[in-house]
């Protein structure tokens, strides 16, 4: 079977699926994902060793450490995986809600309701959590989802599908409710992308390559983000101290993930006290620092930036960084040079902080606080189907009330317009 035949096939069965999904109770969907996370648990020591032979063949193909650590299943990722799950079950049913609803002078009841999306394709590299995070939340939504991971975890997902598939029958639901994509051949994301009529949505969810190539062959919606390149602003009122340890927290916690701080702006009024010694906490856990000229002349250790460092996502202990006259040249160099995903500022003014978050055109602004927040399960979605830069359908961590669109309900008494 070619790529469109095998796209064809699995989109009219998800089709299908969609409509058994928007008519089943919430209760029933959320029973399929609390038998998911149930068969997660059960299913530990076999989910492992179908990682394990990911894990090596990452490793015999040269992957980073960053995408190897992206690729690893432990015990302790498996009881996340299954928590955020029941986090999800737990949540409000978004289904059916009525968002606004009001009688008008000549009677007319008009509801605006949330319905899922219909058919949603996520396309991932590496981490297999997000083949049980996808299928969750797109669960929870009514939806039915089409999932394509990466190449590299293809055996782990293929493990984590059959705990699907078991959780789905038990609560008598579709078996293509949760599809995943059981071939490598990249020509099925481009027909994806196509298939019009069948997907209402695609979701890419990896490097900027990938994201790039299937916006250039979609005709369907896409939801994307290319790049994590997060910014934290030390502003001339900050507690430095505090400062210090978010940078630390915000660059060396986890730095290959995309909202890891990839640039650090600092004001000029306190970078002289400030600098020296942010330098050297950096240093001590290993972050390679590259300076504006400014930033050198304090710390003249650091390595000389370019322009390419103001807009890099590196994804490892490298950080850029740069001196600023003032919160507004700092606003002025992130919506140059960052993502519009997530960034921070660390102030004890409040005015400072107010007019920083009005101004930084992110999908998430963090005051006092480390971009390593900016996460579906830290913002209590439970989980998140991706993290969203665009303004459009959805911005930010997107949970469940994210993956519905809405119909208008209007009720009448034999009205006639005249």
């Amino acid at each position: 079977m070619n790529a469109q035949e095998y796209v064809k096939q699995i989109g009219q069965a998800a089709r299908a699926a969609s409509g058994e999904l928007a008519a089943a109770s919430g209760q029933q969907r959320d029973e399929a994902i609390r038998a998911c996370a149930a068969e997660l648990r059960r299913s530990s020591d076999e989910l492992q060793q179908a990682n394990a032979k990911d894990i090596e063949a990452g490793r015999s193909a040269g992957l980073s450490d960053a995408m190897l650590d992206r690729l690893k299943l432990s015990d302790k990722e498996i009881a996340k995986m299954a928590a955020a799950l029941e986090a999800i079950a737990q949540q409000t049913d978004p289904v059916g809600q009525t968002i606004a609803g009001y009688n008008r002078p000549n009677g007319l009841r008009v509801e605006k309701r949330r319905v899922p999306l219909g058919v949603i394709a996520i396309i991932y590299e590496s981490r297999p959590n997000v083949t049980t995070d996808a299928a969750g939340l797109c669960l929870k939504s009514g939806n039915a989802c089409i999932l394509r991971g990466g190449k590299e975890s293809i055996h782990s997902n293929t493990a984590i599908g059959q705990c699907i598939r078991r959780a789905l029958a038990s609560a008598k639901l579709p078996a293509a409710a949760v599809t995943l994509v059981e071939t490598t051949d990249r020509q099925v994301v481009t027909e994806l992308a196509r298939a019009e009529g069948l997907v209402d949505l695609i979701m890419p969810r990896g490097g900027e390559s990938l994201i790039r190539a299937v916006v250039e062959a979609a005709t369907i919606p896409v939801i994307k983000h290319y790049t994590g390149n997060c910014h934290v602003y030390v502003h001339e009122q900050a507690d430095l101290a505090m400062a210090r340890e978010i940078i630390l927290n915000a660059k060396t916690q986890r730095p290959g993930v995309c909202n890891a701080a990839e640039t650090l702006l600092v004001d000029a009024a306190i970078a002289g006290k400030f600098l020296p010694d942010a330098a050297k906490a950096l240093a001590a856990a290993g972050v390679e620092l590259r300076g504006c000229e400014r930033s050198r002349q304090i710390v003249p250790a650091m390595k000389a930036a370019v322009e390419a460092d103001w807009s890099a996502e590196y994804l490892a202990l490298i950080l850029a960084v740069k001196v600023v006259d003032g919160l507004d040249d700092a606003v002025a160099h992130i919506n140059k040079y960052g993502s519009h995903h997530t960034d921070a500022i660390v102030t004890d003014s409040a005015s400072a902080a107010q007019r920083f978050t009005m101004l930084v055109d992110s999908a998430s602004v963090m005051v006092n606080a480390s971009t390593r927040f900016s996460d579906g399960g830290e913002y209590g979605l439970g989980a998140e189907i991706g993290i969203s830069t665009d303004k459009l359908h959805a911005r930010g961590p997107m949970g469940a009330d994210d993956l519905t669109t809405y119909k208008w309900i209007v009720t009448g008494a034999g009205h006639l317009r005249q």
